[in-house]
């Protein structure tokens, strides 16, 4: 236990007392060059069409405009899996959730996280030279070695789960509304029973709560000000590095530090957008200012939006999904519909990645590990097998052709979390299984298992509404390719290294700087 203590010891101190000592000033000018550096930005809930560089009808991204039209904009990205540890799970280690274990959400009382017999692609990275830090939601396992700190990451400074799950002072805009934290002696007052009362919302510096409960209202500019920090430091050490930044946008509560014309409307869901467009504008701007010319950005979503959540909720674009909203439903967040899995996705890297470059190459979140370890000139973890790909060829402009399959894990909405039911071929999409998820008005669509899939095709039915008949030509083409398809990963996965995640839970491991205090409650440092 002797070297596990020296860790907690290292890491559980501030950012400039832990990353200093980590950092090797001797390292050469030349050994940073040769390796870039990697910034990586994961929105939260953010709807393909929030994103003005990809539909027309906002105006609240405009820094994210600007990456696009410097670097490459990406229409067919996808989300590895639609809702939130699962989709992270698979960022960092390139594989989905039936081979790394992590096939729905962890809670505030989770006793395990992200297997930890799986390499992140922060530990990948740091056994390559890099210095790494994570800013944001983390969402993989709060407790003992299941923290960032032990993940790969020299540095942490964020929630460990969504900003939703504990009370705050600041509630923010919510549906329905949430009550803030009770003070003194004050019981919790009785609220929806996905509000919590009893344990307020931490943050933690390393292993360190610092605030508890979160400021809401200034957490995007701390948010900010640690990962500007941060590159500068990294920037400075003659080492190459890695920060992964897990926004809290757009995903509810929604931030209450900007005011509009309608308070807890869509007005509200417009100004959150321009927040988050404005951390990622100082994100970008300190790149350009201290390592523009060897600094990769990418910038993506998680899942699609959170459509239960109503006018909070961001937009799918024209990926509407009307075959399950007939049936009733959601086909958003949760689900393996377009609308769950499509994510606005950026590339920018000036001098290496081209600029004003509209990909149409069907790519994965999943394809940043494999990305990334190759530009890192790192090597893969061994014995398992992932589910990315390259994407080099595209990112520089040499392909515009991407990925051929890519398959979409049940996500809560239908069927066993994980369980592959959804097939992507191409410009093709099958369903094994449908179902929505939790609607605005509150309907939950049915779900419906399919013998013989249903099969879309996204050129011509981007709202995925009305399958092949089922003996037509066309659908009898492709049937078999997809058939074919499933039946391969499925055997890949049953001969790979697979993990089980461990997924109990016991109430003494919520994160708490001082139990004695109602909700838990500590000074702000």
């Amino acid at each position: 236990m002797g070297w596990l203590f020296l860790k907690v010891l290292l890491v559980g101190v501030s950012f400039s007392g832990l990353l200093y000592p980590l950092m090797d000033f001797c390292s050469s000018r030349k050994a940073r060059e040769e390796k870039p550096n990697f910034v990586i930005i994961l929105a939260d809930d953010m709807g393909w069409g929030d994103l003005g560089a990809n539909w027309a009808k906002t105006k609240n991204t405009v820094n994210l405009d600007r990456m696009a039209l410097e670097g490459m904009r990406f229409v067919d990205f996808h989300a590895p899996a639609s809702t939130c540890s699962p989709s992270r799970a698979s960022l960092l280690t390139g594989r989905l959730g039936f081979r790394n274990g992590v096939t729905h959400n962890f809670a505030v009382t989770s006793v395990g996280g992200l297997p930890l017999n799986e390499t992140t692609l922060a530990q990948v990275l740091q056994e390559a030279g890099y210095v790494t830090g994570m800013i944001g939601k983390w969402h993989l396992g709060h407790h003992g070695a299941y923290h960032p700190n032990f993940r790969g990451f020299d540095y942490y400074f964020g929630i460990p789960y969504s900003h939703d799950m504990g009370c705050t002072d600041t509630p923010g805009y919510n549906h329905p509304p949430c009550p803030a934290c009770p003070r003194g002696d004050t019981p919790p007052r009785k609220s929806e029973k996905d509000c919590y009362t009893d344990v307020a919302l931490p943050l933690f510096e390393n292993l360190n709560i610092v605030e508890q409960p979160v400021n809401l209202s200034s957490l995007a500019q701390k948010y900010a000000e640690k990962a500007t920090q941060f590159i500068q430091h990294a920037s400075s050490s003659g080492r190459p590095f890695l920060l992964y930044v897990g926004l809290a946008h757009m995903h509810v509560p929604l931030s209450v530090t900007q005011h509009s014309e309608d308070p807890g409307g869509q007005g509200s869901y417009s100004a959150g957008l321009q927040e988050m467009d404005s951390l990622v504008g100082q994100i970008k701007d300190k790149v350009d200012s201290t390592a523009k010319e060897n600094t990769f950005l990418w910038f993506t979503g998680d899942n699609g939006p959170w459509a239960q959540k109503c006018e909070l909720a961001g937009s799918m674009g024209p990926f509407t999904g009307s075959w399950q909203t007939r049936q009733g439903g959601s086909p958003a967040k949760q689900t393996t519909w377009e609308g769950g899995h499509r994510v606005p996705a950026l590339a920018y890297w000036p001098g290496r990645i081209p600029a004003n470059v509209t990909s149409t190459a069907l790519l994965s979140v999943l394809d940043i590990f494999t990305t990334v370890v190759t530009l890192a000139q790192a090597s893969l973890p061994p014995s398992r097998r992932f589910d990315g790909v390259d994407a080099s060829e595209v990112l520089f402009g040499r392909s515009q052709t991407g990925r051929r399959v890519l398959f979409h894990p049940n996500s809560g909405a239908a069927g066993e979390p994980g369980a592959l039911q959804t097939v992507r071929l191409e410009r093709y999409k099958a369903f094994y299984i449908t179902g929505g998820a939790k609607a605005c008005d509150g309907t939950v669509g049915p779900e419906q298992r399919h013998e013989l899939p249903l099969i879309f095709n996204l050129d011509r039915d981007t709202a995925e509404g009305l399958p092949l008949e089922r003996g037509s030509a066309e659908c009898q083409t492709v049937l078999p390719q997809v058939q074919k398809a499933l039946a391969d990963v499925l055997q890949d996965i049953a001969f790979d290294n697979i993990s089980r995640a461990d997924y109990t839970q016991d109430p003494s491991v919520t994160p708490c700087c001082d139990p004695s205090q109602t909700a838990c409650r500590c000074r702000t440092v």
